[in-house]
């Protein structure tokens, strides 16, 4: 693997990182939490699952590969809870998507938060040495996620600047250490964007003391800084998402009313958007771009149900979206990952891949 290689990603065919998890892992964690196996024998078993997974990959025409979050029960809270002074713990309800809610678990600030070491780099260690030629992506959940989701302990931090001040010197702390093990592609997660999409959602932040302009300029404060000490040979994008669990979302909204602060104020390498259905709104908020070194990657085929988005209209749509942005700054993938937790969407893995091959079929036809 080139750095050249690396620095082609996001690629024409990409995709956001999480994978449904087959039933042999499913059985072998439901082993474990009953403590009929060992974590070494579970290891073992995941092991075996994720390379299966990379090759699959690979075998479907990605050019990068991700571990498919196979370790993980959630998206974020599992690395989250590894940095010191960050707990997981059993909360009294779950987080509500609409029609359903999750399992009832989150985090807590308990001390000050800090980097010493993470438990997920072993897991990129692994995920790079099975990746052979193609570009092992890592996927983190951002540090906005905290600030939204974490119940912070009275006493710990007296303003939230402070709690910032720590969580970002915590993030640059695990991304060098991410980077000097190989890491050069690497993706932040974010749902916190989405709570600025709607007016609803706006009005949420009250709960926070915040106004919609103070919560922008933290968001992005938290993204820049916690890239701003990446090597030059480290790609980082960031995927915004409206919410993914079992196929259902947590919000709606156009990217037009924070459009100017996404698209014209992070420093990120690329952006990987939802676009699948109208619920996210036409392209025109992408007339803020201001730069040709941003990558878009359009999330116009759906990760949430298993039928095949039609070939033609998913082009129009990609030729639409050059009104605003210039093809070659365009990409193509799925609106989010398949299993953003453990239960994973409604669709079988026949139909999941059958979404990969549909993203790098119709990607090769307009970009090879």
């Amino acid at each position: 693997m080139t750095n050249q290689l690396v620095l082609k990603a996001p690629f024409k065919a990409d995709h956001v990182g999480s994978f449904l998890r087959p039933e042999r892992l499913k059985k072998a964690r439901l082993q474990y939490e009953n403590e009929e196996i060992t974590s070494e024998q579970l290891t073992q078993i995941e092991n075996e699952e994720i390379t299966r997974l990379v090759e699959k990959q690979i075998e479907s025409g990605l050019q990068s590969v991700t571990d498919g979050e196979y370790r993980r029960k959630w998206w974020h809270f599992d690395f989250l809870s590894g940095f010191d002074g960050v707990e997981f713990y059993e909360t009294d309800k779950g987080l509500s998507f609409k029609g359903v809610q999750t399992r009832a678990q989150g985090i807590k600030v308990t001390e000050k938060i800090g980097f010493s070491t993470h438990y997920m780099i072993e897991h990129f260690k692994f995920l790079k040495s099975v990746a052979g030629d193609a570009v092992a992506k890592f996927t983190i959940p951002s540090p906005n996620m905290l600030y939204y989701r974490a119940t912070i302990e009275e006493g710990v931090y007296n303003s939230d600047e402070e709690l910032f001040d720590d969580l970002i010197v915590a993030y640059q702390g695990v991304i060098q250490a991410l980077y000097e093990e190989g890491c050069r592609y690497l993706q932040i997660d974010d749902t916190s964007w989405a709570t600025t999409f709607s007016e609803e959602g706006i009005a949420s932040l009250k709960e926070k003391g915040l106004n919609l302009e103070q919560a922008l300029k933290l968001s992005a404060r938290a993204i820049n800084e916690v890239i701003s000490k990446r090597p030059k040979d480290m790609l980082v994008t960031m995927h915004i998402c409206r919410g993914n669990f079992r196929s259902t979302y947590i919000t709606s909204g156009s990217y037009e009313l924070v459009s100017e602060t996404i698209f014209g104020g992070l420093n990120v390498d690329g952006l990987f958007l939802e676009f699948d259905d109208d619920r996210s709104g036409g392209f025109e908020p992408l007339r803020h771009i201001n730069r040709t070194d941003l990558y878009i990657v359009l999330g116009l085929i759906t990760s949430k149900h298993g039928a095949l988005e039609d070939i033609d209209q998913v082009k129009a749509r990609i030729e639409e979206g050059t009104k605003y942005v210039p093809i070659e700054q365009l990409c193509l993938s799925p609106q989010c990952g398949f299993s953003s937790t453990e239960e994973g969407n409604l669709l079988t893995e026949e139909e999941q891949w059958g979404k990969i091959r549909h993203v790098v079929q119709i990607a090769g036809d307009i970009w090879m």
